[in-house]
């Protein structure tokens, strides 16, 4: 069977089965707001409800995980800001909506006046490439809670973005022909860290391996932020469907529709996957886990894939048509089925 996730204490089925439980304890509050109708609830990649006037809003609300861990140990904080905004603004762009605004939480053992602006120079970086304002934000100073001698953080975000009716994305259209086209990820992005964490604890973070270089380096690459080509590619394309490939990777796909999606033109993945498999995680468990080297997917028509692919190019991202909708239900790598 290999190393899986639930090795590191989370067991996926179970939280989906919270996640259920939540959902339902959620819905009674859905009528609540005279004043907002509730569009998108749960389950999908962002909330959305309708405004007076027919303008939709999106929210999203995410963190950056473990992640932070090897931020702690190299001792390097930069980065981890981008991914917080990555990935917020990378799940609220899957509904089409257009992110306008941005808060950020950060939660942390002590006090450090040096360590907080770093964070905070990848947040506004992160926001800069996504085009989206930070209107605000809460630190809290909780010795109590996160412990540990050295600094210790958490960090989380939340992104409200708009859209009209007409240009929702939710997955409905998705149908037998279409075409899935993925784009190139940065690396592990920020998700799947328990798992890769684990797997890797015989090495420093601070070790040079051969064909990656340092580990600890590799492993904060920042997530790659995908709003530009994305939203260009709604105003000028036909899409039907749009996935980050974040946290249950490509299972993630059946959050737009329970339909087939047939992978069968996956590029080779980048060396830290592969290193991370040699330590005995199953080829399964890894596209359940980790993108693989596939950060964000859309479905649609083929002839749209010249367009979208011109698209992503301008804004220097690799992309290629990675597989097709076909009428059997689940998620597949080539012949082996993952969800």
């Amino acid at each position: 069977m290999g190393i899986t996730y639930k090795d590191t204490g989370i067991d996926i089925s179970k939280i989906k089965q919270s996640q259920t439980s939540i959902g339902k304890l959620i819905a009674s509050t859905h009528k609540l707001q005279k004043k907002a109708k509730t569009i998108s609830g749960f389950g999908h990649y962002a909330g959305i409800v309708e405004i007076p006037g027919g303008t939709l809003l999106a929210t999203h609300t995410d963190g950056v995980g473990t992640k932070v861990m090897i931020a702690q140990s190299m001792k390097k904080y930069d980065t981890v800001g981008i991914d917080c905004v990555a990935m917020n603004v990378n799940d609220i762009i899957c509904t089409g909506a257009v992110p306008i605004s941005f808060v950020d939480y950060i939660a942390a053992n002590r006090n450090d006046q040096e360590i907080f602006k770093q964070i905070v120079r990848g947040l506004v970086k992160g926001a800069k490439v996504a085009q989206v304002p930070i209107v605000g934000g809460e630190t809290a100073i909780l010795p109590d809670l996160i412990s540990g001698k050295n600094f210790s953080f958490d960090l989380a975000g939340m992104v409200v973005g708009i859209l009209n009716k007409q240009d929702m994305i939710l997955g409905n259209k998705i149908k037998k022909g279409d075409i899935i086209i993925g784009v190139n990820s940065s690396g592990l992005h920020s998700n799947g860290y328990s798992l890769a964490r684990k797997v890797l604890s015989k090495y420093s973070m601070r070790e040079k391996i051969k064909g990656i270089g340092v580990l600890g380096d590799v492993l904060l690459e920042p997530t790659e932020i995908y709003v530009k080509p994305v939203l260009q590619a709604i105003r000028e394309c036909n899409i039907h469907g749009l996935a980050h490939i974040t946290g249950g990777s490509f299972t993630k796909l059946l959050r737009l529709k329970k339909t087939g999606f047939m992978l069968d033109n996956l590029p080779e993945s980048p060396p830290i996957f592969q290193i991370i498999e040699n330590q005995g995680v199953a080829r399964k468990e890894m596209y359940k886990t980790f993108n693989m080297g596939i950060g964000f997917c859309l479905i649609t028509p083929k002839e749209e894939e010249v367009r979208i692919g011109q698209i992503f190019k301008k804004h220097g991202f690799h992309n290629r048509q990675i597989g097709k909708i076909i009428e059997k239900n689940g998620v597949y790598i080539d012949k082996l089925r993952i969800a």
